[in-house]
């Protein structure tokens, strides 16, 4: 019984791999919703503003990372590409503003990709450390 924590304790602080990861890839998911957003709508428009929905999906994990849910940062993994190819191709197909706006998406993609991987390896590594 001495195990279980009480309801009204604090949670157990979390490791600093853990809380860093977690707000970079927080920040960084956040800040890829905030670009589309405003990328479409306002900096550099490519039409009726229908395309800002394209930041729809990245509001899906953001809970689960909130939550540090292992299985949300081992999904967005694989999820973060479709918007670092998106980048990459207005990178290079598009001029002006919205050229660099994409190199930006594409470099938010990167941190949140390596966030994540470093969050999840670091992990697993503890888990398995715990289990030997």
């Amino acid at each position: 019984m001495s195990a279980l924590r009480p309801a009204n304790a604090p949670p157990p602080a979390l490791p600093p791999v853990v809380a860093w990861t977690r707000a970079i890839a927080v920040g960084s998911i956040v800040a890829l919703i905030v670009l589309g957003l405003a990328w479409e709508l306002w900096l550099a428009p490519t039409g009726s503003g229908w395309l800002a929905l394209k930041v729809a999906p990245l509001a899906l994990p953001l809970p689960g990372l909130i939550r540090n849910r292992l299985y949300t940062y081992r999904w967005v993994t694989l999820f973060v590409w479709l918007y670092f190819v998106e980048g990459v191709v207005r990178a290079a197909s598009d001029h002006g503003p919205g050229a660099r706006l994409a190199l930006v998406e594409v470099g938010l993609t990167l941190l949140l990709f390596a966030a994540c991987a470093v969050h999840i390896r670091w992990r697993l590594g503890q888990a398995s450390k715990a289990a030997a």
